[in-house]
């Protein structure tokens, strides 16, 4: 079984920034590709940005140059740093991971969300 926990959602104002974690944890043998999803209220979810076991990015053409997405491997943890935010960012955050378990078999995985709110 595989878990994958978000944190670092809050409250903002327009123009600042926030730092979303997310670990995984269990039966973990490998973990390829890491990604973060948003999705707001009415639409549908989009992919933000993603990350490879090798350390290559994409992202949204909407969040570039604001957005960073980075990884600690030996944790087993994916973070986006998101600044210079804008009330359309606002959106539940999720992090999605392709994952090998301990029986060798590959899934994706996702986390619960964390709510990102951008307001004056």
């Amino acid at each position: 079984q595989v878990q994958l926990v978000e944190s670092g959602g809050g409250l903002v104002q327009p123009g600042g920034s926030l730092r979303l974690s997310c670990a995984a944890s269990g039966s973990i043998s490998s973990i390829n590709t890491m990604r973060w999803y948003r999705q707001a209220p009415g639409k549908q979810r989009e992919l933000v940005a993603a990350i490879t076991s090798v350390g290559t990015t994409t992202y949204v053409d909407s969040v570039k140059g604001r957005f960073t997405i980075s990884r600690d491997s030996p944790k087993k943890t994916v973070y986006l740093q998101m600044n210079r935010l804008k009330p359309e960012d606002t959106a539940v955050y999720y992090c999605n991971a392709d994952v090998m378990t301990r029986d060798y078999s590959w899934d994706e995985y996702w986390g619960q969300g964390t709510q990102v709110t951008v307001s004056s």
